[in-house]
């Protein structure tokens, strides 16, 4: 059933678990989702992020989620990720997304206060969440963006300074209303390549000043342990994609070299691979960020 973000997550923050936020760029990756949620009960946000827009435009996939959404038998919200703007935001809202994140993480304080409280009048307008972000999600050395160490070692800048101040988020959350809060305690996005410096205590120290649910971003390569250290402190909404893609990818890989030069390859076949990894991928994770396993 298609829910608002708040309601897919009312369970999770009544139980204390995570509910998993996973990444939709084409057909496949959405029916290994949902099917991923059906076979273990949980409801899912399927998220839409605006890199993807190379792969699949936010007008042909939004369609596509929504039904699926509507049709499954657990809660599912259609969720924006990155929304660069407050114009994405608006379009995502005018597809029917149940949800949207305005990423004004980018500007100074004031201008990300500014520009998040706007998104969240219009959308809380029509009965739409919004989810936001106060600090720096790293992005690991996988071709683009920076690590914590290239931070660490810049002039004049400490990497701590990237992460979520307490003091702030209260300020944040209580000037701009938004439901909940992307925060920076050391992870990153895409293929990490050395270890992330994470402050997991942090998430302790902001949720004793406000209470919303919290959001991981970049959990790329974290332990089960790490993943449940973050979910008890307080995260309740965790974004998962690299992993869940690059066991697409992998699996598609392994059956190409298990063929016989003179075998046919029917390109039909490849989707379905990766299609079953994913899903199983997936699964392993939302039983993860429940505390199942």
């Amino acid at each position: 059933m298609l829910v608002s973000m708040k309601e897919v997550m009312e369970q999770a923050v009544k139980e204390g678990y995570a509910v998993g936020a996973f990444n939709v760029c084409n057909l496949e990756s959405a029916m290994a989702i949902i099917g991923a949620a059906e076979e273990t009960g949980k409801g899912v946000i399927l998220n839409y992020a605006q890199v993807h827009s190379p792969l699949v435009t936010m007008e042909i996939i939004a369609p596509i989620m929504l039904d699926f959404a509507r049709k499954a038998t657990v809660p599912v919200c259609v969720h924006l990720d990155h929304g660069a703007s407050i114009e994405s935001c608006i379009k995502a809202i005018q597809l029917g997304f149940t949800s949207v994140m305005i990423d004004a993480s980018a500007s100074d304080y004031e201008g990300n206060v500014a520009t998040t409280a706007e998104v969240v009048r219009l959308a809380h307008s029509v009965g739409v969440t919004v989810e936001a972000e106060l600090g720096h999600i790293f992005v690991s050395d996988n071709g683009v963006g920076e690590t914590p160490r290239q931070i660490e070692t810049a002039d004049n800048c400490n990497v701590n300074d990237m992460y979520t101040d307490p003091d702030l988020a209260k300020d944040f959350v209580t000037r701009t209303g938004v439901d909940a809060l992307a925060i920076a305690f050391g992870t990153s996005h895409g293929i990490y390549t050395q270890k992330p410096v994470l402050d997991l205590d942090r998430i302790t120290a902001i949720r004793n000043k406000i209470d919303i649910p919290f959001v991981m971003h970049g959990g790329s390569g974290l332990s089960k342990e790490e993943f449940q250290t973050a979910v008890r402190n307080g995260v309740r909404k965790i974004n998962y994609y690299t992993y869940m893609t690059l066991a697409g990818g992998r699996a598609v890989k392994a059956a190409m070299d298990q063929m016989k030069p003179e075998d046919n390859i029917f390109f039909h076949d490849i989707p379905l691979i990766a299609m079953d990894a994913m899903k199983k991928d997936i699964i392993n994770a939302i039983n993860i960020f429940s505390l199942n396993v």
